[in-house]
């Protein structure tokens, strides 16, 4: 228990102890009053139907002889069934199955009372029936009127928002859930007008009383006197989202979206729960299958090790590696406050796996050798890595630091360790490499290829390429957002360059699949879809932000930076792709470099470096990567 002030912090402090088990007991009395009540008038009205509402003094002494015994046992079976722990105010189908058990359950030990012939304790088999269905309804009417008065008190208490006017797009089984609940939720202040839906065969019908208009284009023109739209299509393409953004814009309508369909399909969040749109809905990404099981088989049990674990890439591995239980992982990072945060988020996820956070630097060789001697990993994803293409252009020692004698100081590690699999998180600007920073990943690539190949090696290298991530530091997303929030204008380097885009989810996702498959010296390349272009990234922006690209929004182009190519490649000329068995991976294999000559060209250039000016030190990356074509300043 920790103490902050005069406040204590935990579970156990006495005065809270006190008010839950004050609360817990006033619940139980409420609800055994209700339920009691319930229950003796739904058993009184089954005796008067049968009766015909004049039973006879006899069968007056006959409900009271029953209801001896029929009232506690049916509170102890509501008891039983956990309907004296429920919350009050919330009731659903779930509950009113347990009801029904419930009640069900005392009317077949009634039935068996009366068939063993001592029927002065039970009541006639009529009312035995007649009572349980007025029970079961009794009861849930109860629990109703609970989430009743909830409801009413909450729209009280926020009665003085403004109640808002709302058009969803997509009548399909998301669409349904946002209106059940907008109508069933009044304290959100939300009032559907009309659905809207491409499909014809739903158009002139309604969904829980909500009319279905038509096509979302009737938006336009001001026909809907609405406040705001919901997008409830997750399964839909990129196109056709980008159609309707812009129908919400001309439209003058504020929008917001549901969840991802991976986030639905993976039971992350509910419907309910909308945001606002973004770029990702708009590059209509398709749903990513995942091995799962083959995934499991390698992580399962076994220590996990991710460097670079505060970054874009190794945060999202922690968060997924930890849906497959490993033994223990282990995250590497040398940024102390990056550190807590991820730390403390993983924690926070409940899973039973040891988290050990461990702040070091992957060229730390004591400190490295240290956390392998300890923990002895047997899986790593090396994600640490400089990955800013124009900071690295003006300092390539430091890429290559980092980069190269990185991955190659864990790479022996590994190798010594007896490492099962080495993952280094690699990038599309390695092919053909026209920057320091692709040229010293493409060398990471490199070693790893050769000590696989080295006398007395066990351990699967292997690494896998990707282009941009959608949100990471560095990328272009955050930094349009930032000249959009300054009104502009957005600078973008050239009206034709392209790039890959893929979500953080899904890149990792294939990262983890792809460790499933290799055996050892392959480099793998995730489908990353289609170029886009740069620009329309930008304008696609703006729009999201409700404004209008070149009126509201400059776009300038500023010309291609050092280094930086129009467009990026998928694999080198001298790699042949094998097949694998997932659709969204490629699997490349390459020539591996003798071992040893590539170990000393790599100490050459460590050891000459630090003397080197960044031209000199890019002429020497191309004595081992002829294939690397170095943007050469002026000093």
């Amino acid at each position: 228990m920790r103490a902050s002030g005069n406040t204590l912090v935990g579970s156990h402090h006495p005065n809270r102890l006190r008010a839950v088990a004050t609360t817990g007991l006033s619940r139980t009395l409420l609800l055994g009053i209700t339920y009691s009540g319930a229950i003796l008038v739904a058993h009184w009205l089954a005796f008067l139907i049968r009766f015909e509402f004049h039973p006879g003094a006899e069968f007056r002494d006959l409900y009271w002889r029953t209801m001896i015994w029929m009232l506690p046992g049916e509170l102890l079976a509501l008891m039983a069934f956990g309907q004296f722990r429920s919350l009050l105010s919330y009731f659903s189908l779930p509950d009113a199955r347990r009801i029904l058990l419930a009640s069900a359950s005392i009317g077949i030990v009634s039935l068996i009372i009366w068939y063993s012939s001592d029927r002065v304790y039970a009541p006639p088999r009529s009312i035995i029936v007649l009572a349980f269905l007025l029970d079961a309804a009794a009861i849930c009417n109860v629990r109703l009127a609970f989430r009743s008065l909830r409801e009413r008190q909450r729209s009280k208490d926020n009665s003085n928002r403004p109640l808002r006017r709302m058009v969803v797009v997509g009548a399909g089984d998301v669409g349904a859930s946002l209106i059940k609940e907008m109508k069933s939720r009044r304290d959100l202040r939300m009032f559907p007008v009309a659905l809207f839906d491409d499909d014809r065969a739903k158009w002139s019908t309604h969904l829980h009383g909500v009319p279905i208009v038509g096509r979302p284009e009737l938006l336009i023109g001001g026909k809907f006197r609405a406040d705001e739209a919901i997008l409830a299509m997750p399964s839909a393409s990129g196109k056709r989202i980008r159609e309707i953004v812009q129908i919400f814009n001309e439209a003058h309508l504020r929008f917001e979206t549901v969840p991802s369909i991976e986030q639905l399909v993976n039971g992350e969040v509910r419907a309910s729960q909308i945001r606002p749109v973004q770029l990702e809905d708009l590059l209509g990404r398709d749903l990513i299958k995942l091995e799962m099981n083959r995934i499991l088989d390698v992580v399962q049990g076994r220590n996990v090790l991710v460097t670079g674990a505060g970054g874009s890439i190794g945060s999202e591995l922690c968060r997924q590696i930890l849906k497959y239980s490993p033994k223990r992982l282990l995250i590497v990072e040398r940024c102390e406050v990056q550190m807590f945060l991820i730390e403390q988020e993983l924690i926070g996820l409940g899973c039973k796996t040891e988290i050990v956070a461990l702040v070091a630097d992957v060229l730390d060789d004591n400190r490295m050798r240290e956390i392998f001697e300890r923990y002895k990993p047997e899986l790593l994803f090396h994600a640490a890595a400089h990955k800013h293409v124009p900071l690295m252009e003006s300092q390539p020692y430091e890429a290559f630091q980092n980069n190269t004698i990185g991955t190659k100081k864990l790479a022996k590690l590994s190798v010594e360790y007896l490492v099962e699999r080495f993952v280094l998180i690699s990038t599309d600007k390695a092919i053909n490499p026209t920057n320091a920073m692709g040229a010293t990943k493409r060398l990471a690539e490199l070693f790893l290829q050769a000590i696989q190949k080295h006398n007395g090696n066990r351990t699967r290298f292997m690494a896998v390429r990707f282009g941009n991530v959608l949100g990471s530091s560095g990328s272009v997303i955050p930094t349009f957002k930032r000249q959009i929030a300054a009104g502009g204008p957005i600078t973008v380097t050239h009206p034709e360059v392209t790039r890959y885009f893929m979500t953080v989810q899904e890149a990792v996702g294939l990262v983890l699949q792809s460790a499933t498959q290799g055996e050892g010296g392959e480099i793998f390349v995730l489908d990353m879809g289609k170029l886009i272009k740069i620009v329309d990234v930008a304008r696609q922006l703006v729009e999201l932000s409700g404004l209008k690209p070149d009126i509201d929004i400059e776009i300038q182009f500023t010309g291609l930076r050092p280094g930086e190519k129009l467009f990026e490649e998928i694999n080198l000329d001298s790699e042949c792709m094998i097949p694998t068995e997932h659709p969204k991976i490629k699997r490349f294999m390459g020539h591996p470099l003798p071992f040893e000559e590539l170990s000393e060209g790599i100490l050459r250039i460590q050891e000459l470096g630090v003397g080197m000016d960044g031209n000199q030190l890019k002429r020497e990356f191309q004595t081992i990567l002829p294939e690397y074509k170095p943007c050469i300043t002026a000093i």
